[in-house]
């Protein structure tokens, strides 16, 4: 089961790296947003936590997206992670950065619409 979850995790890190290449010049890519919020997947999935190593990452990713460009990469990246793992849950995705007393603007998840991020 545990190597499943990995599975998927590195398909998911694959398709972000793909999608993010011609973005090289932003500060964050997909294989950060992927690696820093991997310990989360459990909770995107299912709700149940988040485990404190989420919320970590979760606070890592806010403060190395400074910038708007930053911002909406991060975003597409879980938007592309979201596509490849279909079993993360838009509430789930909203939910994440409350429960680990982040403030961002705006919900990011699998149906934002990430030219809106600011």
């Amino acid at each position: 089961m545990a190597s499943s979850a990995n599975l998927r995790l590195l398909c998911a890190v694959f398709v972000c790296v793909i999608v993010v290449a011609p973005h090289a010049e932003a500060a964050i890519n997909c294989g950060v947003v992927s690696q820093t919020l991997a310990p989360c997947l459990g909770f995107l999935e299912n709700g149940q936590g988040p485990p404190a190593a989420c919320c970590d990452g979760v606070k890592t990713l806010k403060k190395l997206a400074t910038t708007t460009e930053d911002k909406r990469t991060a975003c597409r990246c879980i938007k592309s992670t979201a596509a490849a793992i279909p079993g993360i849950k838009q509430t789930n995705s909203v939910a994440l950065p409350l429960k680990c007393g982040v403030s961002i603007p705006g919900d990011v998840g699998p149906k934002t619409d990430c030219s809106q991020i600011n």
